[in-house]
């Protein structure tokens, strides 16, 4: 009979998935081994997007059983440095690579190239229990920038505003740092957390809190409200989810709502083989509805079947 390896993680951080075949035969209980797989791909980086390559990796391995996808996170910066020291084949990323990381691994002898795979509403959570229902873009600066102190400043009842932030590797924390902070520092209380999964069991337990994160990880979640955010006091506030909580495609293609981002892969060099095959396979339809039905936001005019 034919058994597969069970997908084991310690936590959203150190996620890895492995998926194999063994074969066991009859007489004398003789172990078989299955055939050699033919191609090996590691995908390691972005928290932000761990969920969505482990489904990804598991829904192709389904259907091409020559190929093991093996998936690990570590942040966006964790990946990078592994696909410019030659550890993994694809490094996830929830950010743009930076210069200095392109010249790095052109003088290693590498040529990075990107590819958009999906996209993702940055979102910003409360406590389930506060009564602040949406912020601006200026009031978010505030507040993780360490200027706004108390929720009455924001127009919630009074009370020390304590804050959640990703670790500096994390794509997130560049993205948020650079679009909503203005490239202005973090408070100095600003709480580091390992990855958003424990951004969002911090925030659940404290009533003060405020954290951020990929809506994917949150929206299901009871005990937080994802926030609504105006790009200022002249602008309506845009949620990044529909009435019945699922993400809203339409809002972050046209970029109505204003925390948006693009999820990316960089390969080391033009992808061939398994690997360019995978890479077609995630950026079409087969990939894009696997990315729309774990929360993502799929690319524009790939997913007509699941747009909404």
């Amino acid at each position: 009979m034919a058994g597969r390896i069970s997908l084991k993680s310690r936590s959203m951080r150190n996620r890895t998935l492995v998926i194999g075949w063994i074969v066991i035969g009859g007489l004398g209980m003789t172990l078989v081994a299955a055939p050699a797989r033919a191609a090996n791909i590691t995908v390691k980086g972005s928290d932000t997007m761990v969920i969505l390559a482990q489904r990804l990796a598991e829904t192709y391995m389904k259907t091409h059983e020559d190929v093991t996808i093996q998936v690990t996170g570590g942040g966006s910066g964790t990946g990078i440095a592994a696909l410019l020291n030659g550890t993994t084949s694809f490094a996830n990323a929830s950010r743009k690579i930076k210069p200095e990381e392109v010249e790095k691994a052109k003088a290693g002898g590498s040529d990075p190239q990107e590819f958009k795979v999906a996209l993702d509403a940055l979102a910003v959570v409360v406590h389930a229990d506060n009564d602040v229902r949406a912020l601006t873009m200026t009031q978010l600066n505030g507040i993780f920038r360490g200027d706004i102190n108390d929720w009455s400043e924001v127009g919630g009842k009074p009370g020390r505003i304590l804050r959640y932030c990703r670790e500096s590797n994390s794509g997130t924390y560049v993205f948020f740092k650079e679009h909503v902070m203005r490239k202005g520092d973090y408070a100095p209380d600003c709480q580091t957390m390992p990855g958003t999964s424990a951004v969002a069991e911090a925030v659940a337990r404290d009533k003060s809190g405020i954290g951020y994160g990929g809506v994917a990880y949150f929206a299901s979640l009871d005990t937080l409200r994802i926030l609504s955010v105006a790009k200022d006091t002249d602008s309506a506030a845009v949620s990044a989810l529909n009435a019945d909580g699922s993400a809203n495609y339409k809002v972050v293609w046209n970029g109505e709502y204003p925390i948006a981002r693009g999820l990316f892969i960089y390969t080391a060099k033009e992808p061939v083989g398994q690997e360019k095959a995978y890479l077609e396979w995630i950026l079409g339809a087969g990939g894009q509805a696997v990315a729309a039905a774990v929360g993502y936001i799929p690319l524009p005019g790939t997913v007509r079947a699941v747009a909404k």
